[in-house]
């Protein structure tokens, strides 16, 4: 059986696999019927990326904050770490389509499960470091992982500077807002702004001025991606 077309998740990686072999057993759920996929999924990769993942991010967060002792440390790697952001970084990559699944899995909705794309997410950071070494997987989590970094160590930031962080952080886009419509009366207007990022579905939000419907169209982003802070999500 030939493998998946991987060309597109290449550039979404920001490596070409010398080993695509490699890719493809990370992107290989346990639900595959073995014999048809080389017998190898991804829980081995997805054991390796985790010490990568850590590895990384204990030293971008020693270089960051120098001042920060260990427990302030820790903390802000706890945060970056969990499953739940690995899950949100996947999302933001926009991994699901690329996994590799049983048909039981498929019809359960594999491809949207948190731990199913952390999982992923993980194996896939496996094979960038040993396909391409420490430098290639450092570049992909420092990618993605930069608007988090930014928000942990600080209050939850507005809607938009949020989105902008993490949609630059993926691809150096910022994302794109349009005025969809203006209705009401002049005394009480009531715009629909749309937002839009490569790769990512368009939002739409509402507000009584151009720049309250950009923070709700930005909002309905993040929580399409699954990305809100605590505060936020108790704010609705």
């Amino acid at each position: 059986m030939s493998g998946p077309d991987l060309s597109e998740l290449y550039a979404l990686l920001g490596h070409e696999f010398a080993q695509p072999a490699l890719l493809e057993e990370a992107l290989s759920h346990p639900s595959l019927d073995r014999r048809r996929h080389g017998g190898r999924d991804y829980q081995r990769l997805e054991f390796l990326g985790d010490r990568v993942l850590g590895l990384v991010i204990s030293t971008a967060l020693y270089r960051d904050d120098p001042d920060a002792d260990e427990g302030a440390l820790a903390v802000r790697f706890n945060t970056l770490v969990r499953r739940e952001t690995v899950a949100d970084a996947a999302r933001l990559l926009g991994l699901g389509p690329y996994i590799l699944l049983g048909k039981s899995e498929e019809r359960q909705g594999g491809r949207d499960k948190p731990a199913i794309l952390a999982d992923v997410c993980e194996a896939v950071m496996g094979a960038l470091y040993l396909d391409g070494g420490l430098a290639v997987a450092e570049s992909f989590v420092l990618r993605y992982w930069a608007g988090f970094m930014a928000n942990s160590g600080s209050a939850a930031k507005d809607p938009k500077t949020q989105l902008q962080e993490l949609i630059q952080g993926r691809d150096g886009k910022p994302p794109r807002y349009k005025v969809l419509a203006q209705d009401g009366p002049d005394h009480a207007p009531c715009f629909t702004v749309e937002v839009r990022a490569d790769g990512i579905e368009p939002a739409n939000g509402q507000g009584g001025s151009r720049q309250e419907a950009e923070k709700t169209a930005a909002k309905a982003m993040l929580a399409s991606l699954g990305i809100l802070s605590t505060k936020q999500r108790k704010a609705e």
